[in-house]
This record gives C-alpha cells, sequence and structure tokens, in this order.
C-alpha cells in the first residue's frame, strides 16, 4: 500500500501535460508494470458452463453444468473430461470446486446437494456428501489443508450453510446455526466463480450479497466470527460482493456490483489494509463494471489485479487504482499459475491465456 500511496501523491502535483510520462517513471522506478495485453488460447469448447476453476498438481481442474467436470494439463493442454449424471434425466450442476495433494472435490448448487470425492491419481469418483432440502444451494468451497475443508451455500433458518470436513473429505458434517452468525434477511451468496471464500493460514473470508453487501471473518477456521461492512452496493436482487481474494492476511480485495447493470462501475470494488475490517472503494466510476471473480495476480508484490466477467477481462498494474480493458471476451472465472499464465471459464468454453506487460 505505501507503493500505491506514492504514485497518488505523486500524481496529485504533476501538471496536466506531464502527468502521463511522469506515472510512467515512478512506476519504473517502483517495478511498477503500466501496460498490458493479453493472448487468449480457447483449449476445450463445448455447451456448458463452467464456474468452478481450481489449479493443483500441473493440472487445472473444473466443473460446470451438466454433471462435467474434468482436467486439463497446464504444460500440454490436454484435457481429461467426466460426467455424473443422478439418473438418465436429471442432470447436476457444479459450481464449486476445491483440490488438495491427492483429491479434487466437486459440489453441486442446488438440491440434492452433492460433495464428489475424485481420486486424481486414477480418477475414481467417490458420493461423500449428500443433503436433500428444497433451500438448499452451496456457493464455493475451499480447503485450509490435506484435510480441514469448507463449504458455504445460501441462508437456512436465518445463517449460512456451512458443512466442514476434518478428514480429508471422507465425511462432512453441518454446521448449527447456534455455532455461527445472524444473516439480514435477503442476504445470501453468489454461485458465480467458486471465489465467496477466500482461506490463508487459519483465516477465512466469507462474502455476501443481496440485502446487504457484508464479510464475514474468522481467525481460528470458523469456530468463531466477525462480521465487516463494506461499501459494496447492496440491496438489489442481484448486487452485492461476487468474489473476495486476499494477498496476505492484512491486504485484500472484493468486487461485484449489479448484475442487472453490469455497466455501472461505482461502489463495485474496494480494498482492505487491516484485513477485512476496513474498505476503500477502488476508482469509484472508472475501470471494471461487474465482474464475477477477482485476484490477486502472482509474482506482483500484491500489486497486479486481473478481474474478470462476462463483459471482459479487465487488469490494474496499481492495486486497483487504474484499470485496462484486456479483452471483451466474457468469463466466469480466473486461475494463474505465475505473473503471466492463467486459465479463464465461462460460457461453452475454458480459455489459457498469457499475459505481457511494459
Amino acid at each position: 500500500m505505501k507503493n500505491l500511496l506514492f504514485i497518488v501523491t505523486a500524481l496529485a502535483v504533476l501538471s496536466c501535460k506531464d502527468s502521463e510520462n511522469k506515472l510512467d517513471e515512478v512506476a519504473h522506478e517502483l517495478s511498477i508494470a503500466t501496460h498490458a495485453t493479453i493472448e487468449i488460447s480457447t483449449v476445450l469448447t463445448d455447451s456448458i458452463s463452467v464456474r468452478a476453476l481450481d489449479y493443483d498438481n500441473g493440472n487445472y481442474w473444473y466443473a460446470g453444468n451438466k454433471g462435467n467436470y474434468g482436467s486439463i494439463n497446464a504444460a500440454t493442454g490436454t484435457p481429461a473430461r467426466g460426467v455424473i449424471k443422478l439418473n438418465e434425466d436429471e442432470e447436476v450442476e457444479f459450481r464449486s470446486i476445491a483440490t488438495t495433494s491427492n483429491y479434487t472435490y466437486i459440489l453441486t448448487a442446488g438440491n440434492p446437494a452433492l460433495v464428489y470425492k475424485i481420486t486424481q491419481k486414477d480418477g475414481a469418483v467417490e458420493l461423500v456428501y449428500s443433503e436433500v432440502e428444497e433451500r438448499v444451494f452451496y456457493d464455493s468451497m475451499k480447503f485450509w489443508n490435506d484435510e480441514e475443508g469448507i463449504a458455504m451455500g445460501d441462508p437456512m433458518g436465518g445463517c449460512f450453510s456451512i458443512i466442514k470436513t476434518y478428514d480429508g473429505g471422507k465425511t462432512w458434517g453441518k454446521l448449527p446455526c447456534t455455532e455461527l452468525p445472524d444473516l439480514v434477511e435477503g442476504e445470501a451468496a453468489y454461485a458465480a466463480s467458486n471465489s465467496n471464500i477466500k482461506i490463508i493460514g487459519d483465516d477465512v473470508w466469507m462474502v455476501t450479497g443481496g440485502a446487504m453487501a457484508r464479510v464475514f471473518y474468522s481467525n481460528d477456521r470458523g469456530s468463531t466470527w466477525s462480521i465487516y461492512n463494506t461499501p459494496i452496493i447492496a440491496g438489489g436482487e442481484m448486487t452485492g460482493i461476487y468474489a473476495v481474494d486476499f494477498y496476505d492476511k492484512n491486504l485484500g480485495v472484493i468486487i461485484g456490483g449489479d448484475w442487472n447493470n453490469k455497466e455501472e462501475n461505482k461502489y463495485n470494488k474496494a480494498i482492505t489494509s487491516n484485513g477485512g475490517k476496513s474498505w476503500n472503494l477502488l476508482s469509484n466510476g472508472n475501470g471494471p463494471g461487474y465482474s464475477s471473480d477477482i485476484s490477486f495476480i502472482p509474482g506482483t508484490n500484491g500489486m497486479e489485479l486481473i478481474a474478470v466477467g462476462t463483459p471482459g477481462i479487465w487488469w490494474s498494474g496499481d492495486q486497483g487504482n487504474t484499470w485496462k480493458k484486456l479483452s471483451d471476451q466474457g468469463f466466469y472465472t480466473v486461475q494463474m499459475i505465475d505473473d503471466k499464465n492463467g486459465y479463464l471459464a465461462g460460457n461453452n468454453r475454458i480459455s489459457s491465456f498469457t499475459l505481457q506487460r511494459k
């Protein structure tokens, strides 16, 4: 954040005529990229929607609708695909995914809620959790380590639906509302990109939308919780926070907006430097509008961000103070393995991409 404050201060005293050149000079001195381009290559096309994407052990794993899931080798682009069906007529939709050292877990959205455990070595699939309830709808899933994981879903009984595993996904249990904070009526979450949850160490953050746009935080793996307000737009049926990412335990970003007004870029992105206790709006009225995912780009010291949504792909080299639109191609979710290479998933396709900057 010190670098960002320095840039903002420098800009304030520059003349309009020289500001662009001076910004480039300041950025160069601080090793901050001011320009970026993207090269996108389609890897897989199909009539499926993919909102869940994760990376581990050299493979990108994905899960989508119509029971589709699979992996893509990051080095070769070679896909391996699978399909799960309850019966001949009933298809399931996956919107949550998480990988550990040896397994990949995929979770359905909607009733019934089903967690499948996939052995990465041989592709064996095992159903490890089932929940049948008309209101059930899970949004995101993450793991702290190979043994402990968490998934969150829309409210039932006035609190989030939270399931956890402590034994490597062999068994899952649902937390009672007495162990969880209360939600405001109409507050929920969006299964848009598997990015409602972020985990670092023992810490976990979860974000909401709808009637409220808040951050739920726990420093003890979900045993106790604190709730933080944000300036993100809320109160509408499709407003709020759609994604959260943290660079470390202090520096984090959130993004979302109004799905029904996707071009609106006010009150839809914010940054924190104190672990989520307080949030400041980013480039309000500039940069991306509605976005379903955001990520700190690896290897850039928390300075570079990439945001994606159906309106396109955006990049920032200064922690979201300024943005550049890289592409009009729309995607739901993004995963990167280093400062240049990553994958995008969306409607009917999964693509690899490479960033170049200067």
